[in-house]
């Protein structure tokens, strides 16, 4: 039989494959549908023959496409569910070579370099730039290892749900979904097909059936499903094919790029970042027991060390800020205070030998908190670098997860806005941030001319209490005052 020759040449090929790759294999034989399972010394025809084969390890099918790779959404960071393709920076038909930036994702914090996997052509882009929320394990793209190859996935369609592998038979009770029905499974003989379900029209004020895609771009659109007479899903239900002949809603007047405007409204969709920052921080206020010191800072000293050290780095065109000096004293009272510089871990505290302050930056996705690491160790000149650099990165979103997951410590400054007291929430798992207010002037007692004007700074420490009692969370006040208010101690 010359189809089992074919079977078992294609089978012998796969025998050098690395046994932990995990890849969709496809031949040219005459049979439709061949599996190969890892450890098993068989393979299992769908006509029901087992030609005995050995040492085989990897599902492949005889299909009509030619052998290609599917590369799914990986997760970028710890903590990512979903992402958003902003872009893709190749095309269908470029050649690929490992490592080259295949395309940008949107974690739930950042904006990140999607990486090509294996060398090839990208033969078919699954999910278009743009689209939100798209699951982890969802196939994006299709790789193959010809240019030639590339033409016979133009109408590919993907059929299996993001990350679970191809099923072996059709589900017996299949649900809607925005997806094209699933082919029924190929076989030498074409199966006997079912009587074919009839669309029937969804009744004016009953349940409106609409698979979720649908409904979800229905409100993102501003579209009333109810003015579709009929859909074309199972049983008449709406998919998202059908949007086109719905009707504005008349609260709804017009669809904007970044939300819903209706009569006096706006619906602004909720970013990644949104969405983490706002489970992160109802997270920190419901299960950290919160308590706060404040105190107010003579800011004279700083202001005029700082005033000397721009003059002499204005060459180097390097110039400090006062929020550099505090980054630099909160450090160092981390190292006076250790306790200070520790995290919650439910058995026990975990005290840190390095201070790694993380820096509230403001973006136009939401709050992230960039890393200065071991800022104790470094000189203000770095600290100045550092923040710079990485404020800049974060409004770009080009930070990468290692410069904002982790940290010791917080700080964060909302004096530039002119606000007086900031009483800011934890940032879990550290156990304390500090709030930086505006700097402001205000008379003080003088023994020479009885009153002057003094550069006052309002300062508020957020602590846990299960890790930082009220006594210690005063002394780390106490060492922080001495850095701010006498600069030169920071030198000893």
């Amino acid at each position: 039989m010359s189809g089992s020759n074919t079977i078992m040449n294609n089978v012998r090929l796969l025998r050098n494959l690395n046994r932990n790759t995990v890849r969709t294999v496809t031949t040219k034989c005459p049979i439709k549908v061949i599996q190969a399972y890892r450890c098993q010394s068989s393979i299992h025809w769908r006509s029901g023959r087992r030609p005995s084969v050995k040492n085989v390890g990897y599902r492949f099918y005889a299909t009509d496409f030619p052998s290609h790779i599917k590369v799914a959404l990986p997760a970028l960071s710890p903590t990512m569910e979903s992402g958003t393709i902003i872009n893709w920076t190749k095309k269908e038909g470029e050649r690929l070579n490992e490592g080259d930036k295949l395309a940008e994702i949107e974690t739930d914090k950042a904006i990140m370099d999607f990486e090509t996997p294996e060398e090839g052509y990208l033969a078919k882009i699954m999910v278009p730039a743009g689209q939100k929320d798209v699951t982890v394990g969802k196939l994006v793209c299709i790789i193959v290892e010809n240019e030639s190859d590339v033409a016979a996935f133009k109408d590919f369609v993907d059929n299996t749900s993001a990350g679970a592998p191809a099923p072996a038979a059709p589900s017996p009770s299949p649900k809607p979904s925005t997806s094209a029905p699933a082919p029924p499974p190929p076989a030498p003989v074409a199966p006997k097909a079912s009587a074919p379900t009839k669309s029937v029209p969804i009744p004016i004020g009953s349940r409106i059936l609409a698979s979720p895609l649908a409904k979800r771009l229905a409100t993102e659109k501003g579209l009333d499903l109810s003015t579709i007479r009929q859909g074309s899903g199972l049983f008449g239900s709406i998919k998202s094919t059908d949007l086109d002949k719905a009707s504005i809603t008349s609260s709804q007047k017009t669809a904007v790029a970044d939300g819903i405007r209706g009569d006096g409204f706006v619906d602004k969709p909720v970013t990644n970042v949104r969405k983490i920052i706002a489970k992160r921080l109802l997270e920190s206020k419901q299960t950290i027991p919160h308590y706060y010191l404040t105190v107010d800072l003579g800011l004279d000293n700083i202001v005029s060390l700082r005033k000397r050290m721009n003059e002499l780095l204005e060459k180097e065109g390097v110039k400090l800020s006062i929020n550099d000096f505090i980054i630099k004293a909160a450090a160092l009272a981390c190292k006076k205070v250790p306790e200070a510089n520790s995290s919650w871990m439910d058995n026990f505290i975990r005290q840190y030998d390095a201070v790694d302050v993380s820096v509230a930056v403001s973006t136009e996705t939401g709050l992230i908190t960039p890393i200065v690491f071991n800022a104790d160790t470094k000189g203000l000149i770095a600290i100045s670098t550092d923040v710079k650099e990485l404020a800049a990165k974060a409004r770009q979103g080009k930070l990468q997860p290692q410069e904002y997951q982790g940290g010791t410590f917080s700080v964060s400054n909302l004096g530039m806005f002119g606000v007086k007291s900031v009483s800011s929430i934890i940032n879990p798992p550290q156990s304390c941030i500090l709030g930086i207010g505006a700097m402001t002037q205000r008379l003080v007692p003088d023994k020479t001319n009885g009153t002057r004007a003094q550069d006052t700074l309002q300062v508020t420490l957020s602590c846990d209490h299960r890790v930082v009692d009220g006594a210690v969370g005063a002394q780390w006040l106490q060492a922080f005052r001495r850095y701010v208010e006498e600069p030169h101690n920071m030198l000893l």
